[in-house]
């Protein structure tokens, strides 16, 4: 009894410090952001615990921050993140219902190739790829900032191995009712994958929001750039306004946070259902 009393205490005293040194640098980011301009750097130089401390501080860098492009680039982000979704979940909920549920000759060729091509990363063909959307007209336009996204393989195979565990004899008894493939899809099998849908939407949703290199290569006009852009854009050769710049970072690093807590369970519960399934 003591023994496992004791484990659970180093178990939580564990979960209390790698919790700590995980929320630790965002912390100071919020922080530091509260600070007029550079002034930051008299707490880092050298290093000290009021650093850590959102004293005399104010939220003038995030109205400044909120007055200018940057603003704009993350409702353009938004708008991108959730067309990306709407469309990706269109592509992606298909290919993994054909991938899980018909058999066909070379299903798992074709399940392995969307894995194998999934963990290719994406800067290494960015540039190529970039040169041919700007031949074909695509370059500084939303499409060309949503299309690269829409086949995630990673959203394929975590929908793939979610509908594998759906039982069979469900499927069966739906075709028995005279309900179709798509009819299936629709009104039995996506009620019950809420967990698996809203994994796949964070996916899609954070290769959008964190997305710098492509952006920048799809060469967008302010009117259409996204918010990391707007804000690398903030430091210019002759100022470089860091207090601002933590603004910014902090809120593009919080909005993806606040969405996985709303959506922890649900998130844990589809990660859970990607094991190995054949």
């Amino acid at each position: 009894m003591k023994q496992s009393r004791r484990a659970t205490i180093t178990l939580l005293v564990a979960s209390i410090v790698t919790a700590i040194v995980v929320f630790l640098p965002l912390w100071w980011v919020f922080v530091s952001s509260l600070r007029p301009g550079n002034t930051y750097v008299n707490y880092t130089t050298p290093l000290s615990w009021l650093a850590f401390i959102p004293i005399g501080g104010d939220l003038t860098n995030y109205v400044s921050v909120f007055s200018g492009p940057f603003l704009i680039g993350l409702g353009n982000s938004f708008l991108v993140a959730g067309l990306t979704i709407l469309l990706g979940l269109i592509v992606a909920v298909p290919a993994a219902y054909v991938l899980a549920t018909i058999p066909f000759k070379g299903r798992g060729l074709v399940f392995s190739f969307i894995v194998i091509v999934s963990m290719i990363p994406f800067d290494a063909i960015s540039i190529p790829l970039a040169s041919l959307f700007q031949n074909w007209g695509l370059s500084d336009s939303y499409a060309g900032l949503i299309l690269p996204a829409l086949a995630n393989g990673f959203a394929i195979f975590m929908l793939r191995q979610f509908f594998l565990g759906i039982p069979t004899e469900l499927l069966d008894a739906a075709a028995v009712d005279g309900l179709g493939r798509f009819g299936t899809l629709w009104w039995i099998v996506l009620p019950s994958a809420r967990p698996a849908l809203i994994g796949a939407s964070m996916m899609l949703f954070l290769s959008q929001w964190q997305a710098y290199l492509w952006p920048l290569l799809i060469g967008t006009s302010p009117e259409r750039q996204l918010a990391p852009i707007a804000l690398a854009n903030l430091s210019t050769l002759f100022t470089v306004d860091m207090g601002q710049i933590l603004a910014g970072s902090f809120v593009l690093s919080i909005i993806p946070m606040i969405l996985l807590l709303l959506f922890q369970r649900q998130y844990t519960q589809s990660l859970s259902s990607t094991g190995i399934k054949g």
